[in-house]
């Protein structure tokens, strides 16, 4: 059965890393240009209901509008702050729209800092996520650094305690098990999840894989460089 969704993008103005980070100019837009674009074209193929950018900032405001988002409320100076939790944040807004008599069934949450991802992954992760009974739904990459050979944990007196138990055994790479790493560019949640958990994921979510060279998540100014170099060689 079709479910109900709203897009939340949340978008605050501090940033330790890259001062305004999420208005940044990449490759000729803003960084939150990209994320509001993904969101519009999942509203215009009638995947997602509605979405919105919570900000606490009227720059970030103005500029999400010039693009087409809605910016209904300014967040309010108790979800301020970079210790505040996100689905703080998605809660505050969820319940916002449903004091203007909407309701939904799942939020997305969708991370400014995830320039590469498209609109057709927030269909895709939908129409994924409506075939299923699951509560929540992430994205990620395959990643074979990531199955667990490679990484020890530090013990007492520099013992490494291996993440894998078979580690030492010869194993061939194309033996072992594909590993995902969530990439933060797509999180879909029940409202029962948050509201009852106030969690975003749950235990066991749906995989929404999606290429290694889409998933990299803005957080330096490197990643800036090389978002726009993947960019410009797209075209």
């Amino acid at each position: 059965m079709k479910k109900k969704y709203l897009g939340v993008i949340p978008a605050r103005g501090g940033s330790k890393g890259i001062p305004k980070k999420n208005i940044k100019e990449l490759n000729g837009k803003p960084l939150i240009a990209y994320t509001i674009e993904a969101a519009q074209g999942a509203v215009e193929a009638g995947a997602m209901d509605r979405f919105i950018v919570s900000t606490d900032s009227e720059e970030i405001a103005e500029i999400s509008r010039r693009y087409g988002a809605e910016v209904p409320f300014m967040r309010p100076d108790y979800l301020g702050g970079d210790k505040i939790k996100s689905v703080d944040v998605i809660l505050h807004a969820l319940s916002f729209m449903e004091d203007l008599g909407e309701s939904y069934d799942a939020v997305l949450t969708l991370q400014p800092t995830s320039p590469m991802r498209t609109a057709d992954d927030l269909i895709e992760g939908i129409s994924m996520f409506d075939e299923s009974d699951a509560d929540s739904l992430i994205a990620v990459y395959e990643d074979i650094r990531a199955n667990g050979f490679n990484y020890y944990r530090m013990g007492e007196n520099n013992v490494g305690l291996a993440e894998h138990k078979e580690h030492n055994t010869g194993i061939r790479r194309q033996e072992m098990k594909p590993m995902y790493v969530r990439n933060g560019a797509l999180y879909i949640s029940t409202i029962g999840l948050l509201r009852e958990r106030k969690l975003i994921i749950g235990d066991e979510p749906l995989l929404y894989v999606m290429p290694k060279e889409r998933s990299t998540d803005v957080d330096s100014a490197t990643d800036f460089e090389y978002i726009e170099f993947l960019m410009r060689k797209q075209g």
